[in-house]
């Protein structure tokens, strides 16, 4: 039998880009409009340019790392998921050592950008490295890795503050809870679009913990998102406009919950896929607030 031909170089960074979900931009959306929101209030909407450069480019090689070690994490899952069984590890396309190099690579990237940053936010980092390497892990041992994506997530907050400001103020801490309220909600929208497989191969997350309560739950963490963020925005004296901004995401959730009704997994999907419009709805009432 003839053996087949090495991928080329083109194709090989071919299949790392998809390792990376390059081609599914949304992730890195979500871990973005959080890290905007913080770097606009913390600067009073001018951020300063070298930190915005570094957060942007750092939540690209974030997310990716994320992926990354997600997809290593889960090599022995993802085959048994209809979702995810043509990811590039589960299909012999990228090595679990290539993933973990691949990984080492862009964690180290933006630990370098991170080095242009203060001490404190180069202190913070560490935490956030943590986060993102434990996430993936997380589904065997609890009902609640959405809580922890929630954290890793919303960890650029803090790091903003403290590379904007050189400090971590409790409204950055505000922010932060708010995200992962935010995150919960939306990850366990995704985990509905995989729960018949979860509870198959007894994979946990919180879709699969609030069962038939999955929409009353998710609307009751968006509700006290939506309350935490108004509260921040009172307490700044945010004014209409981010008021604005908070009203078009609240008709975004209740739209949401609108394609949940029968928890169709394409529809699920499209609801998760629909927070991209809810953070940027946010970003843009703040943003105008700022200008």
């Amino acid at each position: 039998m003839a053996k087949m031909a090495a991928p080329s170089v083109y194709q090989r960074l071919q299949h790392y880009a998809l390792l990376m979900r390059l081609d599914r931009p949304i992730g890195i959306l979500l871990l973005l409009w959080p890290t905007l929101w913080a770097l606009w209030i913390a600067a009073e909407g001018f951020p300063d340019p070298l930190v915005f450069v570094v957060f942007t480019l750092g939540v690209l090689l974030m997310r990716s790392a994320g992926c990354v070690i997600n997809d290593y994490a889960d090599r022995h899952i993802d085959g048994k998921v209809e979702r995810t069984r043509q990811r590039v590890i589960v299909a012999g396309l990228v090595t679990p050592r290539e993933a973990l190099i691949l990984f080492a690579v862009l964690c180290a990237a933006a630990f370098g950008l991170v080095l242009l940053m203060n001490t404190l936010t180069i202190l913070l980092s560490f935490v956030g490295a943590l986060l993102a390497a434990l996430y993936p892990f997380m589904k065997r041992y609890t009902h609640l890795p959405q809580i922890v994506l929630g954290m890793a997530f919303g960890w650029a907050i803090p790091m903003a503050f403290a590379a904007q400001t050189g400090a971590v103020p409790a409204v950055a801490w505000w922010l932060f809870i708010a995200t992962v309220l935010w995150a919960t909600a939306y990850d366990t929208m995704y985990a509905m679009v995989d729960r018949r497989d979860d509870l198959r191969i007894g994979v946990k997350s919180t879709a699969v913990l609030l069962g038939d309560a999955d929409r009353i739950g998710i609307a009751l963490i968006q509700l006290l998102f939506l309350a935490l963020m108004w509260a921040v925005g009172s307490q700044l004296d945010l004014g209409g406009l981010y008021d604005v901004g908070l009203l078009v995401a609240a008709v975004l959730a209740l739209y949401q919950q609108y394609l949940i009704r029968e928890r169709d997994p394409q529809l699920c999907f499209k609801a998760f896929l629909n927070n991209n419009l809810f953070g940027a709805a946010i970003f843009i009432g703040l943003a105008l607030h700022y200008f």
